[in-house]
C-alpha cells in the first residue's frame, strides 16, 4: 500500500478479532466433546465446533458484532481449515444462543467454556424472562437474528459447506421464524380493535429515553397489515421510535432469500419455499411502506415507520443502516431511490445525525451524542461509493482520526483526541473489509497506478 499509515492500520485491524476477541474455541474433537457432554441435555447442545467471540472491551458476544467481526475472514475459510472451523463454531454457538433467548442481543460465555459471566449493571424488566448467566443484555433487535442467518449464508457462499445444517441449527431457524411471526403482529387486534400484549416488553430503570421502551415496555403502536416486522431496538442498541425499522427489515428479507437458495440446493424445498415467500412479502412491504417522498430529495427510504403513515427520516452509523442498503444486498448502488436516500443521509440538511466539526464529519447517532461521528459510517460510505475521490477521502478521514492504529467507536468532531472505545473489534473489521474491497474494486487508490485487482483466490 502506498499510504503507510493506512497500511499499518490494516495490519492492526485485520487480525484484531482473531488476536483479541476469540475467548473460547473448541473444534469438536473427542476430547472437547467429552468436556461438553456435561452440558448436553440429549438434544445435541454445544456439540461440534464452538466459538465465543466477544465485542472487544466488553466481555460478551453480540450476535450482530460477532458476525461482522468475522466477515473479513469468510473468504479465507475455503483454504484455511482453522478459519473454517472457527466460523463453523461461531455459527453453532450463535445457534445455541438463539434457541435459548431469541429476543436477546448479547450473551455471556457459554457454560462449557467455564469462563466467568459478568453483569451489565442495569436494572431491566424483560419479557420473555431470560437466564442472566447466559444473557448479558436482552434488547430485541431484528438485525441480530438476521446476523445469525448472515453468518451461515456467508459461510456457505465462501466454502460451499453445509456442515452448519445440524439439528440444533434447524431448531434455531425455527425459533427465528417464530419471533418473526410474533413481531409481525399489530398493536391492536384487527377484528376487535383491542390492545394485544406483545410477546416482548422491555423496561430499564434509566434517565435516557433511548435505553428503554415507552408505554410500559411496549413501545409505540404499530399498525397491522403492513407485512413489516417490529424491531424494539436499533443496531446501536438504542430504542426504536417507530418499531418498523427499515434497514433491519431489508437485511432480513435478503438473508431469508439467500438461505432459501441454500436449502433448495440441499433438497429442503418445502422450508426453502417458506423462506422465499417470507422474503418476497417482506421486500414488497418495504417498498410499499418504507419509501416516502421528501420535499428536497424525492423518493427516499425512511429509517423507521409505524404503518399509520408516520415516518422518521435520518440515518445512524451502525449497520444495518440506510447507507448500507447495497452492502446488505437489498438494492444496487445505482438504484434511484437509494441514491436519493444516500444524498439525504450524507447531508446536514437531510440527516439530523450527520455531524460536522472542525476536524471530522460523518454520520453519528443518538447513542453517544451530537458531537461524535462514528468512523464506521465513513467506511460504509466508501464501501457504497464508485467515486474515487469520495472513497479516498473517506479512508483518509478515518486514518487521520486513528492515531493509535485502530478504529474507535466514535470520535469528537472538533477534537479527535476525544473518542469512545479504544478496543472495538467490529469497527476494526469494517476497516479491514473496506481495504479488501478497495483492493479488489479500486486497487489504484491504495496500491498506485496500474495496480492489479487483489484476489485471495
Amino acid at each position: 500500500m502506498v499510504d503507510k499509515d493506512l497500511a499499518r492500520i490494516f495490519e492492526n485491524a485485520f487480525p484484531n478479532t482473531l488476536d483479541t476477541t476469540v475467548r473460547w474455541h473448541v473444534q469438536g474433537t473427542e476430547t472437547a466433546a467429552a468436556r461438553l457432554s456435561d452440558w448436553d441435555s440429549g438434544l445435541g447442545q454445544w456439540a461440534g465446533p464452538q466459538s465465543f467471540i466477544v465485542t472487544g472491551d466488553i466481555n460478551a458476544e453480540w450476535l450482530r458484532d460477532s458476525t461482522n467481526q468475522l466477515a473479513q475472514y469468510q473468504a479465507f475459510s475455503k483454504k484455511d481449515n482453522k478459519i473454517k472451523l472457527l466460523i463453523l463454531g461461531a455459527i453453532s454457538t450463535q445457534a445455541e444462543f438463539v434457541i435459548q433467548s431469541p429476543y436477546c442481543n448479547a450473551f455471556q460465555p457459554p457454560p462449557p467454556s467455564q469462563l466467568p459471566s459478568t453483569s451489565n449493571g442495569q436494572d431491566d424488566r424483560v419479557h420473555p424472562a431470560y437466564e442472566p448467566s447466559v444473557v448479558f443484555e436482552c434488547k430485541y433487535e431484528l438485525d441480530s437474528l438476521a446476523a445469525f442467518l448472515s453468518l451461515s449464508n456467508q459461510f456457505h457462499n465462501h466454502t460451499g459447506s453445509t456442515a452448519f445444517l445440524t439439528p440444533r441449527w434447524y431448531e434455531a431457524l425455527k425459533t427465528v421464524l417464530g419471533v418473526l411471526d410474533q413481531q409481525a403482529e399489530p398493536a391492536f387486534h384487527p377484528a376487535t380493535g383491542r390492545l394485544q400484549q406483545n410477546e416482548y416488553t422491555f423496561i430499564r430503570l434509566t434517565d435516557s429515553s433511548t435505553e428503554t421502551l415507552s408505554l410500559s415496555g411496549l413501545g409505540n403502536p404499530l399498525n397491522g397489515g403492513t407485512g413489516l416486522i417490529r424491531s424494539a431496538f436499533r443496531p446501536s442498541d438504542d430504542a426504536t421510535i417507530l418499531g418498523f425499522y427499515i434497514p433491519a427489515n431489508a437485511m432480513m428479507a435478503v438473508e431469508l432469500q439467500r438461505l432459501a437458495d441454500v436449502l433448495n440446493a440441499v433438497g429442503n424445498t418445502k422450508l426453502a419455499l417458506n423462506l422465499s415467500t417470507r422474503s418476497k412479502a417482506l421486500t414488497s412491504a418495504i417498498w410499499e411502506h418504507g419509501v416516502v417522498t421528501h420535499k428536497t430529495f424525492g423518493e427516499v427510504f425512511a429509517y423507521e415507520v409505524d404503518g399509520y403513515g408516520s415516518h422518521i427520516l435520518m440515518d445512524d452509523a451502525n449497520v444495518p443502516s440506510l447507507l448500507a442498503l447495497p452492502l446488505l444486498g437489498f438494492v444496487e448502488r445505482g438504484n434511484a431511490v437509494y441514491q436519493n436516500t444516500r444524498k439525504m443521509v450524507l447531508s446536514k440538511a437531510g440527516n439530523p445525525y450527520f455531524l460536522k466539526g472542525k476536524k471530522f464529519q460523518g454520520i453519528g447517532g443518538p447513542h453517544i451524542g451530537l458531537s461524535y461521528t462514528w468512523p464506521m459510517s465513513l467506511l460504509v460510505q466508501a464501501l457504497t461509493s464508485d467515486d474515487d475521490g469520495e472513497i479516498l477521502g473517506a479512508l483518509n478521514a478515518v486514518r487521520d482520526v486513528s492515531p493509535l492504529g485502530l478504529i474507535h467507536e466514535s470520535v469528537h468532531v472538533d477534537n479527535p483526541a476525544e473518542y469512545t472505545r479504544s478496543w472495538f473489534a467490529w469497527a476494526n473489521s469494517v476497516y479491514a473489509q473496506t481495504i479488501l474491497d478497495v483492493a479488489a474494486r479500486k486497487p489504484h487508490l491504495i496500491f498506485g497506478p496500474d495496480a492489479e485487482p487483489y484476489s485471495n483466490e
